[in-house]
């Protein structure tokens, strides 16, 4: 996919680049005014996706359209909402506030995917077609954890294991005992390996052990907060779009 950033404040559009990075999407191109994106995109192949700032050094970025025809889908991150009106009568996906929550980034994303045409066919060898055809109520899933602790192998019970999080690109789980233990494995990986009704992903950095909850209280932006009995140690937030499946998963 090929994506660039307008945006006039660098601090902020490094910030951005980084954010994307965290979902596997690289910006190659970050412009900063309206004068040096309207010169861009007329010697440039225009991308599949636009992530930009409206209030720009020289301007609002609604004279490049007028200057030029761009097809590309396109993100707003600004710290103005009274440009939305505007700014979904072009080929916008969403209209993200500063300062962008990383949850809100990945729901635009995959809401811009959701949308994209598929470029290729996906294609699916024998094991995948074997696991799509699995009755969930008959599948396998994992009862314990190998974890290393020093030069020693330690097992953790899967009711032993109140969350799993990630954190500066690892995957950890934390215990009923209050300890956090590295994995060697991702979060993503551990969406076909957790008994989906014990475990639910809350977003893209939590899976939570529903008889761990102690507590959920509302949260900003219509999402939940959860209290777990003994891990404390970062805010653990039902994303907004998983909000409703959260309480569908609680009942």
């Amino acid at each position: 996919m090929n994506v660039i950033i307008i945006e006039d404040e660098k601090p902020s559009a490094r910030r951005l680049q980084r954010m994307l990075q965290s979902l596997d999407l690289e910006a190659q191109v970050m412009l900063h005014s309206v004068e040096e994106s309207i010169n861009w995109f007329q010697n440039n192949s225009h991308p599949d996706l636009i992530f930009l700032d409206i209030q720009l050094s020289d301007g609002l970025s609604f004279e490049i359209f007028e200057a030029i025809e761009i097809k590309s889908a396109i993100i707003f991150t600004t710290a103005y909402d009274e440009y939305a009106l505007q700014a979904f009568k072009l080929n916008s996906i969403d209209y993200l506030l500063k300062p962008i929550d990383d949850d809100d980034l990945a729901t635009a994303v995959k809401k811009y995917q959701e949308r994209a045409p598929q470029k290729q066919a996906v294609t699916l060898d024998f094991n995948d077609i074997k696991k799509l055809l699995i009755n969930p109520l008959d599948r396998e899933y994992k009862k314990r954890f190998s974890v290393k602790v020093g030069q020693h192998l330690k097992l953790i019970n899967i009711d032993e294991i109140e969350c799993f999080y990630s954190e500066n690109k690892g995957t950890y789980v934390h215990t009923t005992e209050g300890r956090n233990y590295l994995l060697d494995t991702t979060l993503d990986n551990l969406e076909n390996e957790l008994e989906p009704n014990t475990f639910f992903r809350i977003n893209r950095k939590f899976f939570v052990n529903i008889n761990a909850i102690k507590d959920m209280v509302s949260y900003t932006n219509s999402r939940l907060q959860i209290k777990l009995n003994t891990y404390n140690e970062q805010d653990v937030i039902v994303a907004r779009e998983r909000v409703k499946d959260f309480k569908n998963w609680l009942e």
